[in-house]
């Protein structure tokens, strides 16, 4: 089997490639490298462009013309930015998914799966995949919009389609090979990283919400589990869609969801250390939470998470530790003229 990665430079993306060689699936990378990093895609078949040009995309079907399914992980992801940026935001997320799609199409690759969001929900505990639609950024807006055609797409042609909706994925690829390329994440367990090493204390928005310990309730999912569950899509799209339901979407995540508090807990038994908190009111626009239902994703993808949130977390230090050496690395190479590393 042969995989189309777009966005297979990126953390998801490149984690997902990772796991499919691991597996003996080849796979071909489509990335703009605009946020992907070129060392997380050495030694692969990698095409480095827009996933919009067509031209592009004839040529890798010319050349590969055995891709069993693609896979889109290409995406603006920053929700602040979404705000300040939404014009931005729907052309590269909903325009130029659409013109990947027709030359998909074209090139008849008619299996896609779509790295989708949980951000597209209301927020609750325990939501299902037939939980009503309420994206509160533009950025979750795209998703939907873009989730909303592909259904509508696969209705009136061949096209068979797997959205998996996910919220915030922790953790790294277990070789180390690929990780979070930010250097500054604005995700919690990224936030409490940077404090635990810097020294300060690491703020708690909230401790009277309606969850089970009154701080905010999050999901996170290690990558590598996410990984494994694209794989498994990929494997059983042909059978978990059909001409009568051409379109699916399944919900991926821990199934029971982890508290600040808890997530602190989980984090101090990692460290063997305590981590300095302070409490703080609310911030405007927080919510409760959420996590989802993953009943179809055990049903249908025979998947639930196999490494905790605490293997997650040791997972993102290790990474952390290396993080910085790997890209300096890569950036100093680039400059030079030299092999990436």
């Amino acid at each position: 089997m042969k995989i189309l990665i777009t966005g297979g430079a990126g953390f998801i993306g490149s984690t997902i490639a990772s796991a499919c060689l691991d597996e003996g699936i080849e796979v071909v990378i489509l990335d703009d490298l605009s946020t992907g990093r070129p060392e997380f895609v050495a030694g692969r078949h990698l095409y480095s462009g827009d996933i919009a040009d067509g031209t592009l995309i004839d040529t890798i079907f010319t050349e590969h013309p055995d891709i069993h399914a693609a896979i889109g992980c290409a995406a603006r992801i920053v929700v602040p930015e979404s705000v300040a940026e939404p014009l931005y935001y729907y052309t590269e997320n909903v325009s130029k998914g659409l013109a990947l799609v027709g030359h998909l199409l074209r090139n008849g690759c008619e299996r896609f799966l779509f790295s989708s969001s949980a951000a597209i929900y209301e927020a609750g505990q325990g939501i299902t995949e037939e939980a009503p639609l309420k994206p509160l950024s533009p950025y979750a807006r795209t998703k939907a919009h873009f989730e909303n055609a592909l259904e509508d797409i696969a209705a009136g042609t061949d096209l068979r389609v797997v959205s998996l909706r996910y919220f915030n994925p922790i953790g790294c690829d277990p070789d180390l090979r690929s990780g979070l390329q930010v250097r500054q994440p604005t995700h919690a367990l990224g936030v409490m990283i940077d404090a635990f090493h810097a020294g300060r204390a690491f703020p708690v928005t909230g401790t009277d919400w309606e969850t089970r310990d009154g701080s905010g309730i999050r999901d996170y999912v290690h990558v590598h589990d996410l990984a494994r569950a694209h794989l498994s899509a990929v494997r059983r799209i042909d059978t978990i869609t059909s001409s009568d339901a051409p379109y699916r979407a399944i919900n991926l995540g821990s199934g029971t969801g982890t508290t600040v508090f808890e997530l602190i807990k989980a984090f101090e038994n990692v460290t063997g250390k305590p981590l300095a908190t302070e409490r703080a009111d609310r911030r405007p626009g927080d919510n409760a939470g959420a996590y989802p239902d993953i009943s179809l994703a055990r049903e249908l993808l025979d998947w639930e998470p196999a490494l905790s949130v605490e293997q997650g977390i040791a997972d993102s230090l290790a990474w952390y530790a290396r993080r910085d050496v790997v890209l300096s690395e890569t950036a100093a190479a680039h400059e030079e003229g030299l092999p990436r590393p």
